[in-house]
């Protein structure tokens, strides 16, 4: 089952700066062959098939641990349909049309 995924990964008691964490985590999904794969301010969101999601989310775990990190706490929304493929573009063009239509 194809899903989108929206995740968060922050690593527990290691300082104010989270980005070289981000970037392993970021480094990690990029490598996962990920249908698509977009950072954003406050996580990432990816699209793929549910295990291969999952796997890759278990990966930045394992990637964070690896750099001294003893305690993760992660974020995830996860969505599917069985309809149609939906890229994030595709979600995000749905709504900025709506805004578009609303504005004229």
């Amino acid at each position: 089952m194809k899903v989108i995924a929206e995740l968060c990964v922050i690593p527990l008691g290691v300082g104010p700066s989270l980005a070289p964490y981000v970037a392993a985590c970021e480094q990690v999904l990029r490598q996962a062959g990920l249908e698509e794969v977009e950072l954003h301010a406050n996580g990432t969101s990816v699209v793929g098939e549910w295990r291969q999601v999952a796997e890759a989310i278990e990966a930045c775990h394992q990637a964070v641990h690896g750099m001294g990190c003893d305690r993760i706490h992660t974020l995830v929304t996860i969505s599917s349909r069985t309809d149609r493929d939906q890229s994030l573009a595709e979600k995000v063009a749905a709504v900025e049309a709506l805004l578009e239509s609303r504005d004229s």
